[in-house]
């Protein structure tokens, strides 16, 4: 709000003064004893010229005005001048050779006049008591001033309080729809996963239908079907079973959210471990070797976690080198990684191969479910694992990234956190090796 000062609202008008009188003579006298001062005086030699002057300029800062006029005295002059309501500001002073008297005097200030001078005029008395109203105008309309600005002030400020108000409701509302829409998004996402899950469960009996009695087929008529016939059967096998890595797949990714009950402490060692006795066939028809280090223990979920290092070791050995033993290393990097969401502390994990590697330009892109990178012509698979391994870790209120170069392998980076981390430094320890 703007703050005022009086200097800033000084009127600087003219100072503008109706002389009446019908003697030119008093009129000269006037002007002269006035003339010292910074006025404009206008002269009338009668009523009637006074009232037609000012039927056309309002802006008069004062009258002085003789009583004793013919035709029209200045009683009667003032009572018509103040008969129009523009007119009524101007103050009068009446200027009279005789004593009025108290009655006549009362007259004159019914009429509207403000003071009386008497002739002969004293000339220190006119240019003081003209002084006084001419101050009085000018303070009167610095205050008019002032109350136009505060009024245009006050108008900004009522129109800025009502913008706010309406910024705010339209706020208030733009919540309230967010609110909404996120109600109908978390209920669109249950749907889907519903739907997600429900279909792929229903698929599953049909597709193992299918591969029973693809099975059956080649076998029964393994010397009866021709070569083409045997190749077709085998691409319906193999197209079946990606289908069902895929529809697996997608059961555990369309899983519902979990809640703080589902999770514990859990020792990442042990999972590691239990990891690789699982996948033994596979770590041993690929002569792939795995070493773990001391992992921490972290607060999660164990079957995710365990479905977490599952996917990322078998990646690994998916995408080994044709020429090259897959080699796989898992540590954690001890210092802790700060700015999660809740503030607190993240351990750090490292999954390590010297596999294929990629272009690090996709590196957002490998997290995206159904994104591949190669064909399944050249590596099976559905697509969806790694974008398994993200929901798990960001259901775990973690983070996950990687670093890859194509062909010096790749470097799975996870953020979890941690429910307890070692500060001793510990020797690796080799847990599978190639057989």
């Amino acid at each position: 709000m703007e703050t005022f000062k009086t200097e800033d609202i000084a009127c600087k008008k003219p100072i503008k003064i109706l002389a009446v009188d019908d003697r030119e003579d008093n009129l000269l006298s006037i002007e002269t004893i006035l003339e010292r001062e910074d006025y404009t005086i206008v002269k009338a030699l009668s009523g009637r010229a006074a009232l037609k002057i000012l039927l056309r300029h309002q802006d008069f800062t004062l009258i002085l005005m003789d009583v004793q006029m013919p035709d029209m005295n200045g009683f009667e002059t003032a009572a018509l001048i103040y008969e129009r309501e523009k007119l009524r500001h101007i103050p009068i002073i009446f200027i009279t050779a005789h004593n009025q008297g108290e009655e006549r005097m009362y007259e004159g200030y019914k009429m509207g006049g403000v003071d009386f001078i008497y002739k002969p005029i004293n000339p220190e008395l006119l240019r003081y008591k003209v002084g006084v109203f001419v101050e009085l105008y000018q303070k009167t309309h610095q205050l008019i001033n002032h109350e136009k600005r505060l009024l245009t002030a006050n108008k900004n400020l009522e129109k800025e309080i009502e913008e706010r108000k309406i910024s705010e409701e339209k706020i208030r509302l733009l919540n309230q729809q967010l609110v909404q829409n996120n109600q109908q998004l978390k209920n669109t996402i249950e749907e889907l996963d519903r739907f997600a899950y429900v279909a792929s469960h229903d698929l599953q009996e049909p597709l193992r239908k299918i591969l029973v009695f693809s099975d059956k087929i080649q076998t029964r008529y393994r010397e009866v079907v021709d070569e083409e016939m045997d190749k077709n059967l085998d691409k319906i096998v193999r197209a079946s079973e990606r289908m069902q890595l895929l529809i697996s797949d997608l059961l555990r990714f369309s899983r519902h959210t979990t809640t703080d009950d589902d999770f514990s402490l859990v020792d990442l060692n042990v999972l590691a471990n239990d990891v690789l006795a699982d996948m033994e066939i596979e770590i041993d028809r690929n002569e792939a070797q795995v070493q773990i280090e001391r992992l921490p223990e972290v607060w999660g979920i164990p079957s995710q976690l365990r479905q977490l290092f599952q996917n990322l070791v078998g990646n690994a050995i998916k995408f080994r080198k044709k020429d090259a033993i897959p080699v796989i290393h898992i540590y954690t990097e001890l210092k802790p990684v700060h700015g999660s969401a809740n503030g607190k502390d993240h351990c750090r994990i490292i999954v390590q191969d010297n596999g294929i590697g990629f272009d690090p330009k996709f590196i957002d892109d490998i997290f995206v479910v159904f994104k591949r990178l190669h064909s399944y012509h050249e590596f099976e698979g559905s697509g969806v694992g790694l974008s398994i391994c993200k929901k798990i870790v960001e259901r775990h209120n973690g983070f996950i990234t990687a670093e890859s170069k194509i062909g010096f392998g790749s470097k799975f980076i996870i953020d979890l956190p941690a429910a307890k981390i070692s500060s001793i430094a510990v020797p690796k320890l080799e847990v599978a090796k190639s057989s």
